[in-house]
């Protein structure tokens, strides 16, 4: 775990104690995380893996101090160390692989078993790998995270039900919203959380009066054909607004996109923000006409679906202690790899040493059965060390430290 005087950390904040205002602070944009990568590098670290969504922003990675990756991420978000402190956690070494395992599978998601995550993580591994910033063990743990991933999405019912932030800003809206198939939405922003939302939209209203404005109109095009709905140019979006009984706000801008001035309509008008960092400003609530719902509300919505889900933790846990125990096997058997290969050579050298004296002294020294005969036995002794020192991993230090006097070797390597 140790490496070079430096420790596996996890450092990061989610929305279990950080607010959506918060998170939009320390958001990282794909040139911020390129950045983060690219003064890692200068600044020595030899690992990262940087993870940032809406629910959370984390960094993965070999440091002497956490501090290190904090300031990597200040200094290329809005946030500071003192609001970061206030909200953070920090993981290390054993923590911090634990922490990674329930972050990828779905059981430290603002909504239960939502798996989204693990495409930021393989993500973040590739941008990472890409940079010459992925060292075998964060890449191994990676691998673990995704393999726990897949076997609990295929052998528990944990992700079960169709529950994520686009759904449940769906069923808001049905469990609130009278003669749901007459009223006109509006959808603003077509990325990934407004295209899921625009499927659950299509399929659980029913509803024909669905309109898309996007900044970029072609990619509102491209989402309305599968769906067969309207788009409009983004210079009607206030017209449409004031037009709209519902309007659901999944813009990726850093200021709002949607404030009080756009608005003149009288009638009740529905407005929900399920953008990071907000993307409605609040004082849209200044109108008596409005009700602002926001993504954090959403995620407050527990229903059977999700009460459901909670019966199948113990069977995630189980999944991600088997696989872990697994990685943690591997992780010891690094310290140790040296050791035996330093016994291997220490008897192949005992070997070469007593071949070349029967070969002096026997006239009819068949040379080819010895050296099958000796490598055998020095793969038996060594397999047996090696069984040992992995059946033992306890007291494997002492064992080591025992073994390195006994056949006086050099090797002071340490993984």
């Amino acid at each position: 775990m140790q490496h070079k005087s430096t420790y596996f950390y996890a450092i990061g904040l989610s929305y279990k104690k950080a607010d959506a205002e918060v998170r939009g602070h320390f958001s990282l944009s794909d040139t911020a995380k390129q950045n983060v990568l690219t003064q890692a590098k200068q600044t020595g670290v030899e690992s990262l893996v940087v993870v940032s969504t809406c629910n959370r922003t984390e960094l993965y990675g070999f440091a002497e101090h956490p501090f290190k990756l904090i300031q990597l991420l200040c200094n290329n978000t809005k946030g500071t160390v003192d609001e970061f402190q206030e909200v953070a956690y920090v993981h290390k070494n054993k923590d911090a692989i634990n922490h990674m395992f329930r972050v990828g599978s779905g059981l430290d998601s603002q909504i239960l078993g939502d798996f989204e995550i693990i495409f930021q993580l393989k993500a973040g591994a590739r941008a990472s790998k890409k940079e010459g910033l992925l060292n075998s063990f964060t890449e191994r743990l990676v691998n673990a995270v995704i393999q726990a991933s897949k076997r609990i999405k295929n052998e528990t019912q944990l992700s079960s039900g169709a529950t994520s932030v686009s759904f449940a800003s769906v069923q808001y809206i049905m469990k609130n919203v009278e003669q749901i198939s007459k009223k006109n939405i509006l959808l603003f922003g077509t990325g990934k959380i407004g295209r899921n939302t625009c499927e659950n939209l299509v399929k659980h209203t029913k509803n024909p009066h669905i309109t898309l404005i996007n900044r970029t109109k072609d990619k509102a095009e491209e989402v309305a054909g599968k769906f067969n709905l309207v788009v409009k140019d983004y210079d009607n979006l206030e017209k449409e607004i004031n037009a709209s009984d519902i309007v659901i706000v999944a813009t990726g801008a850093h200021q709002p996109t949607v404030y009080k001035d756009l608005i003149s309509t009288q009638k009740p008008l529905l407005v929900l923000d399920l953008s990071i960092p907000k993307n409605v400003n609040e004082n849209i609530r200044e109108h008596a006409n409005i009700t602002l719902v926001h993504l954090d509300d959403l995620a407050k919505i527990t229903d059977d679906t999700l009460e459901k889900r909670k019966s199948f933790i113990p069977e995630a846990e189980a999944i991600i202690l088997e696989i872990t125990a697994d990685f943690n096997a591997w992780l010891d058997t690094l310290k140790f790899v040296p050791t035996i290969q330093a016994i291997k050579h220490k008897l192949t050298d005992f070997k070469n040493t007593e071949l070349n004296n029967q070969r002096k002294k026997l006239s009819d020294f068949n040379e080819d059965q010895a050296e099958i005969i000796s490598n055998n036995i020095i793969q038996k002794i060594t397999n047996q060390f090696a069984h040992h020192l992995r059946e033992d991993i306890d007291s494997s230090d002492e064992s080591i430290a025992l073994i390195k006097k006994i056949f006086q070797l050099e090797t002071t390597q340490n993984v």
